[in-house]
């Protein structure tokens, strides 16, 4: 008897508002990028959040969109490309900009964000269209001298192969590549990403990211080019530098596992979607 009037008060809890808990979703965060304009940058599990959260969920969010979406966090789907990482991120700020400070719809800041993204695009394209032209010709080799694509002569000029200037780190440029086109016209073995002490076809000073690679992945490419780049000028053999990096890419991730089991499970509202933006007390 006391099982059965325990089991209609939790009926009855759950039915009322009031004694509603919220919902709460583990194993959201993925990949901590740091912070940008003030707000912490998360790469998140795009798949889980369509599954568990809100099906349209596409790109990225901001906690003016969806409520969901913590607030000082900016999320970028983890399927989106390193390619598009910079974009969609430009895309999400200045969205969630517009929507607290002027209270602008969705709509309105999303179309504002897309010919934002328009002239990056353009922007980009330009800057790697210059930056072909200025290079000398290149040799279609690896660290070993090996030529996989035997019919190439042996110095050619890169065409079309970068796609987007990311940063400089260490002195050092990297760019985001079509590594399709690396793999097609120059060398079919280049993986995730490439260093100019690794490959000979990559000039001097540059690391490449293929541009299919996840978001979450750029940051693990990029420390591990860096390290074996560095190791090299030491006088490692690739493959001796190669195992280190590896090694560093490995605690790199445990790392960041424990910093996401520490990170708050995003707790569901009742409402998902925002559709007209809340003016920001921070932003007046």
């Amino acid at each position: 008897m006391k099982k059965f009037k325990y089991l209609i008060f939790i009926i009855i809890c759950l039915s009322v508002s009031g004694c509603d808990h919220p919902r709460k979703i583990n194993g959201m965060y993925r990949f901590y990028a740091g912070k940008k304009g003030g707000f912490d940058i998360w790469v998140v599990d795009g798949y889980k959040a369509r599954h568990k959260i809100y099906q349209e969920f596409l790109y990225g969010g901001n906690e003016q969109r969806y409520p969901f979406n913590p607030k000082g966090e900016i999320w970028i789907d983890h399927a989106v490309s390193c390619e598009e990482y910079e974009l969609t991120l430009a895309h999400e700020l200045n969205e969630r900009h517009l929507m607290a400070k002027f209270g602008w719809t969705y709509d309105r800041a999303h179309d504002s964000s897309l010919a934002i993204e328009v002239v990056m695009r353009r922007k980009f394209d330009s800057i790697c269209r210059m930056h072909e032209a200025s290079l000398q010709k290149v040799s279609p080799t690896d660290h070993s001298n090996m030529k996989e694509i035997r019919d190439l002569p042996d110095s050619i000029r890169l065409n079309r192969i970068y796609r987007v200037p990311l940063q400089k780190r260490n002195g050092v440029a990297v760019w985001v590549v079509d590594g399709y086109m690396v793999r097609k016209t120059i060398f079919p073995d280049f993986g995730f990403s490439g260093n100019d002490k690794g490959y000979h076809f990559i000039p001097s000073g540059e690391i490449w990211i293929d541009g299919q690679i996840s978001s979450e992945e750029t940051e693990y490419s990029i420390a591990e080019e860096l390290i074996e780049r560095e190791l090299m000028i030491a006088g490692k053999t690739y493959s001796e530098a190669y195992i280190v990096a590896i090694d560093d890419n490995l605690q790199r991730r445990d790392k960041m596992e424990t910093l996401i089991k520490a990170h708050p499970p995003v707790i569901l509202p009742d409402s998902l979607t925002r559709y007209a933006g809340d003016i920001d007390p921070r932003e007046k």
